[in-house]
């Protein structure tokens, strides 16, 4: 029996507020919408944070360059972290003429060999999925030689974006991991992250804070994340979406074979964090739970707004455009506003139905949705007035332009902008670029310009 996803299920989803009339759906592929990542990059960020993995490409050799390393997702594995090494088959005429089944097979028997890893995830791509390698054959008869799962993931390009990607990932764990292995024990307050990936140590900004209320992080799919606590999802007693709404297939499916149910949260900013962290406890149902919640929230809102006190003047009236992707056109909107700087618009080119949705209900109404980012930001810069542009590298020419502070808030940051703490960060590296004089100085003419 094929394992591949039924793409037409995971475009209109049930449990998208968009979806119920079914009308919608959810980021269907448009011509030429992978050019800003297709479902092999989304597949392939949804799964690398597992680090006692192998990661293997069963296509060209260029595949592996779409999203191998491309975000700084730490580790706490104390043995090999296998994102650092990328595998590949490297497909070539011959395997597209004769089949590239053997080569495959070949492949993962050479990294069980020598990586030991706790799974494999062998990523279909688009050359394999056209002339029909029948990779879950070759999983299913690999699992059962080496003992460990070797997980199909069918992910090629052509189906559509990194969203559509992300969704396919969850399928093949939910289908291959997820409730193939019990847990040495349970508590009441066990639950899984879903969609926390720890970039740039995320995760670590908040998980200690759970672990002071008792809440135990069962598994995370797939942030700092291990193949053995993923096994064990099924047991949790709450699954928490972390921003990422594109997993919402996976969640409600648990929901419906396991009982679990969810929640979605957001940890970027005071206010989310706070929030997040009430709802987990509501969730779980216990009163003393919640009371305890509530005042770690007030400890912590307390500390913070103290040490947020010299930056307040600083961000006084300022005004940011945000070009991001996904859930942080709403997310970082959010911490923005808590660190008293008005957000006049955000870029929604790569957003979920229900992340458009969340963007508008954080910015209000007169904000500015930009659909296309690379021609609208420097007019909307113009017209409102703004002082921060807070995007990816490839923006920082429009800052200069425009003549205005610039802060890298994409994937390949270095710094974790989660938490309480993160706020504080980020509101350090906020202050140095509004402070930074590069920015008015750098397309200034020259004294002996006219």
């Amino acid at each position: 029996m094929s394992s591949k996803p039924k793409i037409k299920e995971l475009l209109v989803e049930s449990a998208c507020e968009h979806n119920k009339d079914k009308k919608k759906s959810c980021n269907a592929p448009t011509p030429g919408a992978t050019t800003g990542g297709c479902a092999l990059d989304g597949a392939q960020i949804a799964l690398f944070p597992f680090a006692d993995a192998a990661h293997l490409i069963h296509g060209p050799m260029s595949c592996i360059g779409g999203a191998w390393e491309t975000r700084l997702t730490p580790t706490s594995w104390a043995g090999r972290d296998l994102t650092q090494t990328g595998f590949a088959t490297d497909i070539t005429n011959n395997d597209v003429v004769f089949g590239g089944e053997r080569k495959l097979a070949a492949a993962i028997d050479h990294i069980v060999s020598n990586y030991a890893p706790e799974a494999v995830f062998v990523y279909s791509t688009c050359v394999p999925a056209l002339t029909g390698d029948d990779i879950d054959a070759v999983c299913k008869h690999r699992t059962e030689k080496h003992g460990i799962p070797c997980v199909p993931v069918h992910a090629p390009g052509f189906v559509g974006a990194k969203n559509l990607g992300s969704r396919i990932a969850g399928e093949a764990v939910l289908q291959h991991l997820i409730g193939t292995k019990e847990p040495e024990y349970t508590t009441p307050f066990d639950i899984n992250l879903i969609g926390e990936h720890n970039n740039t140590g995320e995760l670590w900004r908040y998980r200690h804070l759970l672990e002071e209320l008792g809440i135990r992080v069962l598994s995370t799919f797939s942030g700092d994340g291990r193949i053995a606590e993923i096994r064990t999802a099924h047991r949790a007693r709450l699954n928490v979406i972390v921003c990422a709404k594109s997993l919402v297939s996976m969640t409600r499916k648990m929901q419906e074979r396991y009982g679990i149910p969810w929640i979605s949260c957001s940890f970027y900013g005071m206010t989310d964090t706070s929030a997040g962290l009430l709802a987990i406890a509501e969730a779980l149902g216990d009163a003393d739970l919640i009371e305890r919640t509530r005042a770690l929230i007030a400890r912590e809102e307390a500390r913070l707004k103290q040490q947020l006190i010299p930056y307040r003047e600083v961000f006084a009236g300022k005004k940011a455009v945000l070009n991001t992707g996904g859930n942080k056109a709403w997310s970082i909107a959010s911490a923005l506003q808590d660190l008293g700087i008005e957000v006049v618009a955000t870029s929604v080119r790569k957003s979920t139905e229900e992340d458009k949705a969340k963007a508008r209900q954080y910015l209000g109404e007169k904000a500015i949705l930009m659909t296309n980012p690379a021609t609208q930001q420097a007019k909307v810069i113009d017209e409102t007035g703004a002082h921060l542009l807070l995007a990816g590298g490839r923006s920082l020419y429009t800052a200069i332009k425009k003549r205005i502070a610039f802060t890298d808030v994409n994937q390949e940051k270095k710094k974790s902008y989660g938490g309480y703490d993160g706020l504080l960060v980020l509101a350090e590296d906020l202050k140095n670029s509004l402070q930074n004089p590069v920015f008015e100085l750098v397309d200034r003419k020259a004294p002996w310009q006219k």
